[in-house]
């Protein structure tokens, strides 16, 4: 009389178990990913890595995509905008960095 009993318990219980599994996959599949930044402070004199970083693009990035990141970095952080000089002076550090144009340690900050 009782096997009845702990069957549908036991399959119920299961159903349930399965309900919450793919309720809790859905979810996790529908977050969005986070992307992780570069957690540390600036180097004293800036490399191309960092550059790389700052802007998020590969170091051996051609000239159209780092112009398209500077950009991209450059209107969310912007002076006029309410972004930071030093922020500014920074990512644009690092474009000239990433293009040749100078060897690092010209910040004014």
């Amino acid at each position: 009389m009782s096997t009845p009993l702990v069957v549908g318990t036991t399959i119920g219980a299961a159903a349930l178990g399965a309900r919450y599994l793919i309720r809790a996959w859905q979810t996790f599949k529908a977050a969005p990913r986070v992307r992780r930044f570069y957690p540390g402070g600036f180097d004293r004199d800036m490399t191309r890595r960092e550059a790389a970083l700052i802007l998020g693009v590969r170091e051996s990035a051609v000239l159209q995509k780092i112009k398209e990141a500077h950009r991209r970095v450059m209107v969310a952080n912007h002076p006029d905008a309410g972004g930071s000089h030093y922020l500014a002076s920074k990512i644009n550090e690092a474009k000239d960095v990433l293009l040749g144009k100078t060897k690092g340690a010209n910040s004014a900050f």
